[in-house]
């Protein structure tokens, strides 16, 4: 699966830092590039430019990273705790939930870390402009699409247009946690999946 987007300023300045926090986290575990590019098969040129710099890291990578790395997505996309004060993160509520911004763009693509506690259990669909993409980081998500009723967990993926009436919120046994990606109407966000294999 890829996410290809349009990033602005503040999304760019968050990927500018995944790329030394990915060579931290490999250099401190003591793994080679070849023996990372076998785990992952993600090739060696690649993870050698994600490191650099000179490649723009996708879901799609920073997933399969993730899982090699057996750390949470978000510690791989997460905001510096230096730089640009801006984009430092600022927890804040909204409707009792914890919303963690990883971008300062009110008019473009918006990122966040989102925890949900067990309280939010009380469906309250509204529809609106705009894409969202969810990745579950922790804990079960209950998700909420028109007539549809899901609940996902670990390492599952939604992507649905809000126009169609959506909420989301706990099981009402765990807290969550979430990475969500929200898309404006007119900017690029592209889910692609691979073909089903044949059997």
């Amino acid at each position: 699966m890829r996410f290809v987007d349009h990033t602005s300023g503040a999304i760019a300045a968050v990927l500018e830092q995944v790329g030394p926090r990915l060579q931290r986290i490999r250099a401190q575990r003591g793994i080679t590039l070849a023996g990372l590019a076998t785990t992952t098969g993600i090739s060696k040129s690649t993870l050698s430019r994600l490191e650099t710099g000179h490649r723009r890291p996708t879901l799609e990578l920073l997933l399969a990273l993730s899982q090699a790395y057996r750390v949470p997505l978000d510690d791989l996309v997460d905001a510096p705790e230096v730089g640009d004060p801006r984009i430092r993160l600022k927890p804040g509520k909204v409707k009792g939930r914890t919303v963690i911004p990883l971008t300062r763009q009110p008019d473009g693509m918006q990122v966040w870390k989102i925890v949900i506690p067990t309280s939010k259990t009380t469906p309250e669909p509204r529809a609106h402009d705009g894409h969202e993409w969810i990745y579950v980081l922790s804990g079960h998500l209950r998700l909420v699409l028109g007539e549809q009723d899901w609940v996902l967990g670990p390492g599952e993926i939604a992507e649905f247009d809000t126009h169609l009436p959506h909420w989301f919120g706990s099981t009402g046994h765990e807290p969550s946690e979430i990475l969500s990606i929200f898309a404006r109407p007119g900017e690029r966000m592209n889910l692609r999946t691979p073909p089903t294999p044949q059997h």
